[in-house]
């Protein structure tokens, strides 16, 4: 009965179009333009690949990059769309969260706590239960490898993919687990300040980063998802596959850090 329930409340929170570009131009203003060529331009003169996706939600204009559909390791990303999940599946009846289940979700929010994902992955069905509804989140374009185990942490995904899930949680799930879920992202430990996180306090950020150096080549992979502004109006999704092994990580949340600046470090004020 669960699963019905739940397959009903996913065609409730099916997914729409985006809105379209407000009126006047391509809805972002000349500011903002400007800041996104910047940061767009710094980006381009980074090592590696790095899929941009920048939405504003009130205006629905959206800038891409040309790497925002490239599947790039998604690393600790998916753990946003297994809270949903299980949000979710435990509204539908399909399962029911006890206390430490909710401690483990918020570690691996808070911290991107691996040893909590696995837990909770391998406790609630894994590829079988989790991985079938990612992409009724937005994650249409993920996909398995089979060089590598099936689960949240090999899994390749893009840009579009990100943008699409922080849509989700942010217009698509009940209040009061999208106001859960916007807490975590506003409150992550120090390890996940960075990325998104570089917009600076004045945006009132949220994230959930992802990054590792478990790229086949050994370089390093580093994702930042989330929200900055007002009401949580812009949402942002960076992918970066540094290309770099000596380094590598120091160098993504340099460049991911630097985007998510140069877009909203005093555009707030503050």
């Amino acid at each position: 009965m669960g699963k019905l329930v739940l397959a009903a409340l996913l065609a409730a929170f099916a997914l729409g179009p985006p809105p379209g570009p407000g009126p006047g131009g391509d809805g972002f203003g000349p500011e903002l333009r400007a800041r996104i060529a910047r940061a767009q331009a710094y980006a381009d003169s980074r090592p590696g690949v790095t899929g941009i996706v920048l939405r504003d939600r009130r205006t629905g204009a959206v800038h891409r990059s040309p790497a925002a559909g490239t599947l790039i390791w998604a690393c600790s990303t998916p753990k946003l769309a297994m809270a949903i999940d299980l949000l979710l599946r435990q509204d539908s009846g399909a399962v029911s969260l006890t206390a430490e289940d909710r401690e483990l979700m918020h570690r691996m929010l808070h911290s991107s706590d691996d040893d909590a994902a696995h837990a909770l992955w391998t406790r609630f069905g894994g590829e079988a239960e989790f991985a079938a509804r990612f992409p009724a989140y937005g994650m249409t374009g993920m996909r398995f490898s089979d060089r590598h185990p099936h689960h949240w942490g090999w899994i390749r995904t893009t840009a579009d993919d990100l943008d699409r899930l922080i849509g989700f949680v942010l217009t698509r799930l009940p209040p009061q687990h999208r106001d859960y879920l916007v807490r975590e992202l506003r409150t992550v430990d120090v390890n996940q300040q960075w990325g998104v996180w570089g917009a600076g306090p004045a945006a009132r950020p949220g994230n959930k980063n992802g990054w590792s150096d478990d790229n086949d080549d050994g370089s390093w992979i580093m994702n930042s998802v989330g929200f900055a502004g007002p009401q949580e109006r812009y949402t942002v999704a960076l992918m970066n596959d540094t290309k770099v092994v000596e380094n590598g990580e120091e160098t993504g949340r340099e460049t991911t850090t630097r985007i998510a600046e140069i877009l909203f470090q005093g555009y707030f004020g503050g």
